[in-house]
């Protein structure tokens, strides 16, 4: 019986932790295609696979970046600090937040982070735009460049 691999998925900052060698090079891999599309079709920002994946996109830029991504354990649960990168309702841009366990200090690492992040994904050709919403918590709403 042969093995059939899981297709491969970003970390999001909402799923399981996922760590180790063979992980880093699996993001290495899906990175390097996502920079092949874009030589291919001749553009310096998104590619159109990007635009319209925007939240696998932005994941994978920030995951190759070796920044960490949040997760959440079986019971749903906050168990790593990290970005959780998840969909605008209602428009193209995605939301990143710096997220973690209670208790972990994520909210006072958030604000330098998150410039981490915004500058990960505008040296990518992403326009990443910081907020603060209530409660003084901050995040990016990041959209493709046009």
């Amino acid at each position: 019986m042969s093995e059939v691999a899981e297709p491969f998925e970003a970390a999001t900052g909402d799923g399981p932790l996922v760590v180790g060698a063979g992980r880093k090079a699996a993001v290495r891999t899906a990175f390097e295609g996502l920079l092949n599309i874009r030589r291919v079709m001749n553009v310096s920002g998104p590619a159109q696979w990007e635009r319209l994946r925007p939240v696998r996109a932005v994941a994978l830029a920030l995951e190759a970046a070796g920044l960490p991504a949040s997760a959440v354990d079986g019971q749903g649960e906050r168990c790593a600090t990290g970005y959780r990168v998840s969909a605008v309702e209602g428009a193209r841009a995605v939301r990143v937040e710096w997220l973690g366990p209670p208790g972990s200090g994520a909210e006072y690492a958030a604000n330098e982070e998150l410039r981490r992040c915004a500058g990960v994904l505008r040296s990518l050709g992403w326009v990443a735009l910081e907020y603060r919403g209530p409660r003084r918590h901050h995040y990016l709403e990041v959209e493709p460049a046009q």
